[in-house]
């Protein structure tokens, strides 16, 4: 598994279903948190990381990356509350990431990445969220790939 980008290659930005804006705070006190603010600083940091990715995807990588982690997001919070399981989506993710060449060392440490901002943002409320996601990060570490061995399209979870 690496955490090497491929080479560049024209992507096409996030269409269908925009992703969600606010989930149900981890705190359980009925607020609401703000999934696009997290990811965007999430996106901050994880570009400050891996300074190679506008090279590879451009402007619509930052886009895909903001997409991804307002979803992301949204599954901890979810799975905090008991609507989802986090690491099935997850893998759902992981599969489609690599399939498409991504690696998803990379998904792991933004994973990591949004725990250390749900942390920040939302301190000891928060945990339980960026607990989910240190998880889900260690389940893509100790995997060795996602892809399905007959090559069949992941289907996603519900």
């Amino acid at each position: 598994m690496s955490s090497e980008l491929p080479p560049p290659r024209r992507v096409d930005p996030p269409s269908g279903m925009a992703p969600p804006t606010a989930a149900p705070s981890p705190s359980g006190d009925g607020s609401e948190i703000d999934l696009y603010a997290l990811a965007a600083a999430t996106v901050k940091r994880y570009y400050a990381e891996f300074t190679d990715e506008d090279a590879v995807y451009g402007e619509v990588g930052r886009l895909w990356c903001q997409h991804d982690l307002q979803h992301l997001l949204n599954w901890a919070a979810l799975d905090v509350a008991g609507h989802t399981t986090l690491d099935d989506q997850v893998a759902w993710l992981a599969r489609i990431l690599e399939s498409r060449q991504f690696p998803i060392l990379r998904l792991a440490r933004s994973l990591e990445l949004g725990a250390e901002v749900v942390r920040g943002d939302l301190g000891s409320g928060g945990e339980p969220m960026a607990s989910k996601l240190e998880g889900s990060a260690a389940m893509i570490r100790e995997r060795v790939t996602f892809l399905e061995e007959d090559g069949a399209e992941a289907q996603r979870p519900a």
